[in-house]
């Protein structure tokens, strides 16, 4: 039974640690807004490394233990993240500049794989018209596009947006 509930636990460390290296190889484009594709993309994954995880142990206890694996695994990697900065530089992507005092960097832009189209949705979202009012747009490290404009009344109106939609979502929970 231990040798059992033994491997489980070696298989949900293996997976993890497939799926932390994966991420940080294909980019924090995969983190951010998810279209249809990027949905198909994690159920299949789900469903593919859920028999790596458990092998041929579909019981309640079997699943109880991965779950718990996965949890504390991930816990713990956040903890050496937080006081390893050399792990976390290395696990951990940075933030990117997209765009700095109206002008875009598309070598940048081609590196995280943003086309115009998806960079003039996220200045639409921020309430930007035109690329010259924009003074810095960032890829942040979860793959969100945060945006300041140069000009200061519509960059407080966007912050306090996105600030109380966030309280909104926590509201939720």
């Amino acid at each position: 039974m231990y040798g059992r509930l033994l491997g489980i636990v070696l298989r949900c460390i293996s997976v993890y640690f497939f799926m932390l290296i994966a991420l940080r190889i294909f980019g924090k484009q995969q983190l951010s807004q998810l279209n249809t594709a990027d949905v198909i993309l994690i159920l299949l994954i789900s469903n593919a490394v859920q028999n790596a995880m458990v092998g041929s142990d579909s019981s309640l206890q079997g699943g109880l233990i991965a779950a718990f694996v996965l949890f504390l695994l991930n816990f713990i990697v956040k903890k050496i993240l937080l006081k390893n900065k050399f792990l976390g530089n290395l696990i951990e992507q940075k933030p990117e500049i997209l765009i700095r005092n109206g002008k875009a960097d598309f070598t940048m832009l081609c590196k995280l794989g943003i086309n115009s189209e998806e960079l003039n949705e996220a200045m639409r979202e921020h309430g930007v018209e035109h690329i010259k009012d924009v003074k810095l747009a960032m890829m942040e490290i979860d793959g969100n596009i945060s945006i300041v404009t140069t000009d200061k009344n519509q960059f407080k109106e966007t912050h306090y947006k996105r600030k109380h939609n966030h309280k909104n979502l926590q509201g939720t929970n």
